[in-house]
């Protein structure tokens, strides 16, 4: 499988082209339906081998086996430059990818004379794979300085149980892993779209090229991926979906739904510059996070996932959960009408400029319910409406905030100071530790949880029957119904932020991220870090 940027990992491109041009021959027949069933793999050592790779290994190519046979690396003719040795055995690393399922051994590559191997030539290895199961596999080589695991070039055979690699280094430990959920067997149907050889995948990013063979009769065809879906809720047992040209060339149109197997010849990386989620650093055994500080705590305060949850940074708009529950705390009417008044606005621009404020367009003396104004706060992050709440909570505003100070450390935080009720001060601080002590508080209301998670909200001032509209500003939560509960925040200073409540079969666990350097960066982090509580 070509692995978009990741290729210069291992070969660059030049391996890629090679693997994809030896795929266009080969096409193997299909005999093998798949089943979905799990395979456990017990990482035990490989008994050492070692083998000598002699003048006729430099003349005609040499295959060398692991001990359990289920690796074999082909030293093609002009690989070594003179003889010498090598060695293939089982090693044990306790520092597995968090994400993905191994299914190999982790072999150990060692030939006794570096240099004599030569790299642009290289060997072709292949790794086969116990079990039967529809998810996609792949070689991935540990990078012992970095502590990273990587993945390589490779392409996974799933008919014959392998995954095929041209090897470049003369030392090297690798294994496959499976990425679980990205199916590489399943069923397909036809849309007609484009008329093209292309397809939609909910796995594969737009610009991958994937071979689809019809499990009935053997046939194929190679396709682009150029659209999402079928949605996989919806539909778990559909693969992909193929453009009707594409379809029709492996089977007829009245079959409709057909039973297919996927060989990925090339992923692309998505727009984020992940392949299969796979950041360019690679994978440990938890999330590499590029947020400054992060945590995931439980119900019980237990911290199941830790990076400098202890250092104070600016909040930005997490601030406002907080404010809204301080106001919730007095009892309002929810459905009381109050008049919002220009001057709070101006309150924010003591912070920022006019333009750069988060705000719901209303004009001085419209009328609007206090439950509106509530969900501006929540789902739009507007920065007026927090200000007429606090204004109409009957404190004084100063008095407000001292509030919202006492009622955090009456929660247990220590790290944790407002100056302000919306967040557009710097001088709002906390720790990614606080705030998910302060999330188990503020998200315990139900209102406070409903309106975080809204994905849109419309209201209709009183007075003048003005329509107005906004979309959550975290993007999570149209599509995940396990998040019952998340702001975001953003401020230049304080970088992106963002904070969630998420429901799992052994209860909530809260989730903080702070100082990411990208907006998206903080969505798929976040993303990393729920499948991460999910596989605790």
């Amino acid at each position: 499988m070509g692995v978009g940027n990741f290729v210069s990992a291992e070969t660059g491109w030049g391996i890629f082209s090679k693997l994809y041009q030896q795929s266009l021959v080969l096409k193997p027949a299909i005999t093998n339906l798949f089943n979905t069933v799990s395979t456990t793999v017990t990482v035990a050592d490989v008994s050492p081998v070692i083998v000598e790779l002699g003048f006729s290994a430099l003349q005609s190519g040499q295959t060398v086996k692991s001990a359990d046979q289920q690796l074999s690396v082909n030293y093609l003719p002009q690989s070594l430059l003179r003889p010498t040795n090598v060695e293939i055995k089982g090693v044990s690393i306790a520092n597995l990818p968090w994400n993905l399922a191994i299914v190999s051994p982790i072999y150990q590559i060692d030939l006794a004379d570096d240099s004599a191997f030569v790299t642009n030539v290289g060997a072709k290895l292949n790794i086969t794979y116990q079990g039967l199961n529809t998810d996609h596999k792949q070689i991935f080589f540990y990078d012992s300085q970095q502590a990273v695991w990587q993945p390589l070039s490779s392409l996974d055979w799933p008919s014959e149980h392998r995954v095929e690699v041209l090897l470049t280094r003369p030392f090297i430990q690798l294994a496959v892993f499976a990425h679980t959920g990205v199916m590489t067997a399943g069923q397909a149907s036809w849309y007609a779209y484009k008329n093209c050889d292309c397809a939609a995948s909910p796995d594969f990013a737009k610009g991958s090229i994937i071979r689809v063979t019809n499990k009935a009769n053997g046939r194929s065809v190679d396709v682009t991926i150029n659209d999402w879906g079928p949605e996989r809720s919806k539909h778990p047992e559909r693969a992909i979906d193929l453009d009707k040209l594409a379809f029709a060339k492996i089977a007829s149109l009245r079959d409709g739904v057909i039973d297919v197997q996927l060989q990925p010849l090339f992923v692309a990386p998505d727009s984020q510059g992940r392949v299969l989620g796979i950041k360019e650093q690679g994978l440990t055994a938890t999330p590499i996070i590029t947020a400054k500080s992060a945590i995931i705590m439980d119900e019980s305060g237990q911290i199941l996932y830790d990076k400098a949850s202890e250092t104070v940074a600016p909040l930005a708009s997490l601030t406002k959960t907080i404010a809204i529950w301080t106001f919730l705390d007095i009892k309002p009417n929810l459905f009381a009408a109050v008049a919002y008044q220009y001057a709070d606005e101006q309150l924010n621009y003591q912070y920022c400029k006019p333009s750069e404020s988060a705000k719901v367009t209303l004009k001085d003396g419209d009328l609007v319910l206090v439950k509106d104004l509530i969900y501006s706060a929540l789902v739009g992050s507007a920065n007026n409406a927090v200000e007429t709440l606090v204004r109409v909570s009957g404190l004084d505003r100063a008095d407000f905030i001292v509030r919202m100070n006492d009622n955090v450390i009456k929660w247990g935080t220590t790290n944790t100071k407002f100056v302000e009720p919306t967040g557009l001060s710097t001088k709002n601080v906390s720790t990614a530790k606080d705030y998910a002590i302060i999330l188990r508080q503020v998200f315990s209301n139900e209102i406070i949880a409903q309106a975080s998670v809204s994905p849109k909200y419309e209201f209709t001032t009183i007075n003048t029957q003005i329509k107005h509209s906004f979309r959550n500003t975290n993007n999570l939560v149209a599509n995940q119904a396990e998040i019952v509960g998340s702001k975001t925040g953003y401020l230049y200073e304080a970088g992106y932020c963002l904070a969630t409540k998420v429901k799992q079969p052994s209860g909530y666990v809260y989730i903080v991220t702070l100082g990411a350097p990208k907006r998206q960066s903080s969505f798929d982090e976040m993303n990393d870090l729920i499948d991460y509580a999910h596989s605790l």
